[in-house]
């Protein structure tokens, strides 16, 4: 499933291969966000083709409400229902529940949470979202786990630890007794908690990593806690997860949180971050950050992001799009979401570029001191 190509001298960078029945990705590796089955305002075959992406995410815990399973197996699973023919991931929904603090129940077993959308009771057990993420037929799937809300009292973040443990275990043995579906093969990623607690992070690897899971993924971070926090768990993580599995820092993010965490070893990252801010206006440009409601870009014909020349949202100018974005109207949203998902598809690009000439450190580093320099322009 994944080949170690090469390691930074420097950093803990590396390039590799995931491969799938699906498609073959290279890491370090963004995938866009598809919560229900699309990515917001951008159609699949510009995902494909245009920015050549191999992996999207959906989310467990939402399709299971809406379109619901029955309609999903109808379809022949995710792939078929979305016209998506490469690799897809889901998450295990333990993040949507852990946001749904008001309405959900733990226990031993699982949770009990209700809708959002009706108030409707459901419950997720280990076993339950291993056997949604099989119907859905996802190529990558996720433990069932609890992410905790930051910041949490170390006696609660150690009782979680261990429920999420044992909630790891048992989506393995449900993940082994159940078949094959849909003609192609699937894996499941370990998910690494723990909170910001030195020994307890280290603690949770060392025992994901005996379970021997296809990949491990790191959860509970970007939930509030400081840049700096989220480099040292993420460090001390890496340092403590198997080099020959691929290791995947979820939820995680902005552009410079990516970078600095590629140097730390992470080879996947997820995040809503591209096309939610694109639908508020903030634009991902390989020059820094544009906030195009501002008013200095009513007349300004220059194109979007000369930087990004050979895409279509190149063709329009930052005086179009903020019109349209002003003016609420949704082709706005649709060229803005473009531009996110195709600078960061050329971030990651340019990642693996300067891994494999060996100055990523230094390349990193630069970048990102003339990325901050143009920050929210």
């Amino acid at each position: 499933m994944f080949e170690l190509l090469k390691e930074d001298t420097k950093t803990k960078a590396r390039l590799g291969k995931l491969t799938t029945d699906n498609s073959i990705i290279d890491t370090p590796v963004f995938m866009p966000v598809g919560t229900v089955g699309t990515v917001k305002a951008v159609d699949q075959r510009i995902i494909k083709e245009e920015f050549d992406y191999n992996i999207i995410l959906g989310n467990t815990y939402h399709l299971y409400l809406r379109p619901g399973m029955d309609v999903i197996s109808h379809y022949g699973g995710l792939h078929k229902f979305m016209n998506w023919d490469r690799s897809i991931l889901t998450d295990s929904g333990g993040f949507q529940v852990f946001s749904l603090q008001a309405i959900r129940h733990i226990s031993d077993e699982g949770v009990e949470f209700k809708s959002h959308i009706d108030g409707s009771k459901h419950y997720f057990t280990p076993a339950k979202v291993v056997e949604i993420q099989k119907t859905l037929g996802s190529d990558i799937c996720m433990v069932l786990d609890e992410c905790v809300e930051y910041p949490a009292k170390k006696s609660y973040v150690e009782k979680s630890m261990k429920l999420s443990l044992k909630w790891a275990q048992d989506s393995k043995d449900e993940f082994l007794k159940q078949k094959q579906r849909y003609n192609h093969r699937q894996f499941l990623f370990g998910i690494g908690q723990g909170g910001m607690e030195k020994d307890l992070r280290i603690e949770y690897c060392k025992r994901m990593t005996d379970m021997d899971f296809d990949g491990n993924a790191i959860g509970g971070l970007s939930v509030g806690e400081e840049a700096d926090v989220m480099y040292e768990m993420t460090d001390i993580c890496t340092d403590n997860l198997p080099k020959e599995k691929p290791r995947y820092l979820m939820g995680v993010g902005k552009p410079e949180n990516i970078l600095e965490c590629i140097e730390r070893g992470i080879d996947m990252f997820d995040c809503v971050l591209p096309t939610r801010n694109a639908r508020n206006g903030q634009l991902f440009t390989t020059k820094g950050v544009v906030n195009i409601r501002n008013s200095k870009y009513i007349m300004n014909d220059n194109p979007i992001d000369d930087g990004l020349a050979n895409y279509a949202s190149s063709n329009y100018s930052l005086g179009y799009l903020r019109h349209l974005i002003k003016t609420n109207e949704i082709l706005g949203n649709v060229i803005a979401s473009q531009q996110n998902l195709a600078f960061y598809k050329w971030l990651i690009d340019q990642a693996r570029e300067h891994i494999k000439k060996g100055d990523f450190k230094e390349w990193k580093n630069y970048y990102l001191s003339n990325y901050y320099s143009n920050f929210a322009q």
